[in-house]
């Protein structure tokens, strides 16, 4: 093998590792973009994450900065690049873990509403519907619940009551969970 032909060889193993300038910035951008949602994580979310301390640290006085501010975009670039430091896959699972359960927690939520709605406008098969889905309810309370509800409604007053048993049926949800 002449030295020529390692030359060569070296090329084609530089240019198999080399990622182009194009890449790098899309990774940058996905970088950028996932720590970008670190600071809106709660407290308790945040302690979920894999994070270094540097990276912590950096998520935490972003969320003391305002919002849209010319400092929170300085600590949204620093934030992005201290992210190439960090396993970004492992972040991505969390973040994406926790808005699983957003979703989860919002589709319940709309069950209730529906269920409460459909108890106030619908009739005693509606109820039974209920009951059917919900053996352990408090048949009493929930047809007092009920009443105090379509009364107000019938009256045009504010849905004290309506609150009230939308309250209850999330208890009963939470209760079964």
């Amino acid at each position: 093998m002449s030295q020529n032909d390692n030359f060569h060889q070296d090329d084609n193993e530089f240019d198999e590792d080399r990622v182009s300038k194009s890449q790098r910035k899309r990774e940058m951008d996905h970088l950028q973009t996932l720590g970008a949602r670190l600071p809106e994580l709660n407290k308790e979310q945040l302690a979920k994450v894999p994070l270094g301390d540097m990276l912590r640290q950096a998520v935490e006085e972003a969320q003391r900065l305002k919002p849209r501010s010319e400092a929170t975009r300085r600590q949204m670039q620093y934030i992005g690049r201290l992210m190439q430091a960090e396993d970004a896959d492992a972040i991505q699972t969390a973040i994406e873990r926790f808005e699983a359960g957003k979703q989860a927690h919002l589709q319940i939520f709309h069950k209730l509403e529906l269920w409460r709605d459909r108890l106030i406008l619908g009739d005693n098969s509606d109820l039974q519907a209920y009951l059917n889905d919900d053996p352990e309810a408090d048949i009493q309370h929930l047809r007092q619940l009920l009443r105090n509800a379509k009364k107000e409604a019938s009256l045009n007053k504010p849905p004290v009551a309506a609150r009230k048993l939308f309250k209850y049926l999330r208890e009963r949800a939470e209760d079964r969970l």
